[in-house]
């Protein structure tokens, strides 16, 4: 057993544990690491050709402070020294180690993109809710969020990016991209997730949202019409499929002088309770992991980051459940 120093003596002194190393306790102890490591390893550097590679579960765990913090590799890099408790999640003593550097993370991170490795992951994490039986089945829930991009002209290139676009929504232009989110009605699990450029309408990626075993989809009045589009239609699967889809305001208007009870709003009010669940993973995403704006150009980049992002997002519903047992023995 190591020896404790005095710096982690006096740490483990405290009359309170601060939120941020709570929730890295919770994540270290429900993210199976060797499994992740092992869809990694086949593509990770080999020693022997060149600059010794870092471990790999410790750059695997700097990666994921930095999709978690929304930190750049220099900052990432920094806020471990700076933060003990980002130090203790990496494993790492400072007396005979140091902090892997920017270099290493941005290698890391590209290589993560070039292979589609955090959608391996979120596929993991998928699997292991369905073996736990933490999916439901038979209903999915799919809604967009657009993500901003930087629109500034001053750089470079002197333009966008070109994979970006512009869109309306209420009075308000945004420019940037959309994610498209299927979420597991029963549970609120994100399932499947797409991106596109911010001008794609919300209905055109609804049928890649879909699974197989689906019975019924719900929406928002953005998707009012889906049963009607031609991917829908010439499916099999999907033109059986029943739209639960929210209305407008505007389509369920009653007279002043109606006095009995008013049914269309109380069925919008229950499809509108199980829609609400889709807005659970976005919260997240956005505000605790704080990835409200695209960081990098192009899409295949930000949708990496989003695959570990929600990835992410499915896991710390499952610990604030209390279904990390289920889970973890899966």
């Amino acid at each position: 057993m190591e020896q404790l120093s005095f710096i982690d003596a006096e740490y483990e002194s405290r009359k309170r544990i601060p939120k941020r190393e709570q929730f890295l306790n919770q994540m270290d102890d429900i993210i199976p690491w060797s499994d992740w490591c092992a869809l990694i390893a086949p593509y990770y550097p080999k020693a022997g050709n060149g600059r010794p590679p870092r471990d790999l579960e410790q750059v695997l765990r700097m990666y994921l402070l930095q999709v978690w913090f929304n930190l750049s590799d220099e900052a990432t890099e920094d806020a471990i020294y700076d933060s003990y408790a980002m130090k203790r999640f990496l494993r790492m003593n400072f007396t005979n180690e140091s902090v892997p550097d920017a270099t290493t993370l941005g290698n890391f991170r590209h290589l993560m993109e070039e292979h589609d490795l955090t959608e391996k992951i979120f596929d993991d994490v998928n699997d292991r809710l369905d073996r736990a039986g933490l999916l439901m089945h038979g209903g999915t829930i799919v809604d967009a969020t657009i993500v901003s991009a930087p629109s500034s002209t001053k750089n470079a290139g002197k333009k966008r990016d070109e994979e970006m676009h512009s869109t309306k929504k209420g009075n308000q232009w945004h420019f940037g991209m959309k994610i498209h989110s299927g979420v597991d009605a029963g549970s609120g699990y994100v399932h499947t997730i797409t991106a596109t450029a911010a001008n794609a309408s919300d209905i055109s990626e609804a049928h890649n949202l879909i699974r197989e075993e689906d019975a019924v989809v719900y929406g928002d009045s953005g998707y009012l019409g889906l049963e009607k589009r031609k991917e829908i239609k010439e499916d099999e699967h999907l033109s059986n499929m029943e739209c639960r889809i929210c209305r407008r305001p505007s389509q369920s208007k009653i007279t002043s002088d109606y006095t009995g009870e008013n049914w269309d709003k109380i069925i919008e009010h229950q499809k509108a309770s199980i829609r609400c669940k889709v807005e659970h993973p976005f919260l997240i995403v956005k505000r605790q992991f704080g990835y409200c704006k695209a960081v990098y150009k192009g899409l295949k980049k930000n949708l990496a980051r989003f695959f570990a992002l929600f990835a992410s997002a499915n896991l710390l519903m499952c610990v604030r459940a209390g279904r990390q047992k289920e889970f973890c023995s899966a």
